[in-house]
């Protein structure tokens, strides 16, 4: 039953994927979220290929930047663009760990830090430089806190759902086996799941950017689809869900609550 249900997921996850990376290149969103879109697909199969349809790819030539503004794809793409950078520093760090035989806290902290690590140095910080000035150093500073807290309730899901399936399935815990696989796919959607409130907070509170839209570069370079990033659009939020940013005190209470959250999930016992 379990190995039936694992080869339709894996079968199907390929036809998305093939889908979207086909397809991806002539949408014109940036590139980083372009790859955020590939790297969730390949994990959550035919929900990344569908968000992608409904949220990104513009119904006629020309829509995009009317399409996305709606605040729900603006957050989509704030969500996707979180859990595929921290995604692949918590894949490698659970590839990692049972390799290395590590505890589970140690297990956990090599996957929150490659997590955390990757999706706000690289992908967060470097990717979105532009959108603050071309400073990377500010950009660090303005992507840490939208990071922090998206990556606390992305792991939070990712934890429990291993937590739950890992003790369960068989060869779970075996990176060689389809089995990890299939669980850290369950897993990264769950964890998607429970990051698209704060992503809704963080984006609607202009702490994090979301969707955004490329125009055609006009001296003919071009890259992943044809676009310059450089010519990129800012978020166009809904006027009514746009609030100015919040007090720091709000702010210091997001990051109390979603780090009380993810540690309460690490002591929910497994059984």
């Amino acid at each position: 039953m379990a190995e039936g249900i694992m080869l339709t997921w894996f079968v199907l996850t390929g036809m998305s994927l093939a889908f979207v990376a086909i397809d991806i290149p002539k949408t014109p969103e940036a590139t980083v979220l372009k790859w955020a879109f590939v790297i969730l697909t390949a994990f959550t199969g035919v929900f990344g290929a569908f968000f992608y349809v409904l949220g990104c790819r513009e119904p006629l030539k020309g829509t995009h930047a009317q399409y996305v503004s709606a605040t729900w794809r603006q957050v989509l793409g704030s969500t996707m663009h979180c859990a595929a950078g921290d995604g692949i520093g918590i894949v490698v760090g659970a590839v990692l760990g049972a390799v290395l035989s590590l505890s589970p806290w140690q297990d956990f902290l090599l996957e929150y830090a490659l997590g955390f690590g990757f999706g706000w140095a690289f992908f967060q910080a470097y990717a979105m430089r532009d959108m603050a000035g071309g400073s990377y150093i500010r950009s660090l500073r303005e992507t840490f806190v939208p990071e922090l807290v998206s990556m606390n309730m992305l792991m939070a899901g990712m934890v429990a759902t291993m937590k739950l399936l890992m003790p369960r399935i068989d060869g779970a815990t075996n990176p060689l086996q389809p089995a990890f696989w299939f669980v850290m796919s369950m897993a990264l959607i769950v964890g998607f799941i429970l990051a698209y409130p704060v992503n809704w907070w963080l984006v609607t509170r202009n702490l994090k950017h979301g969707m955004l839209t490329v125009h055609d570069h006009t001296d003919g370079s071009m890259g992943m689809a044809g676009h310059d990033d450089k010519t990129a659009n800012t978020p166009d939020h809904d006027s009514h869900d746009s609030q100015p940013k919040p007090e720091t005190i709000t702010v210091f209470g997001v990051i109390i609550a979603t780090t009380v959250f993810l540690l309460a999930i690490l002591f929910l016992p497994e059984e």
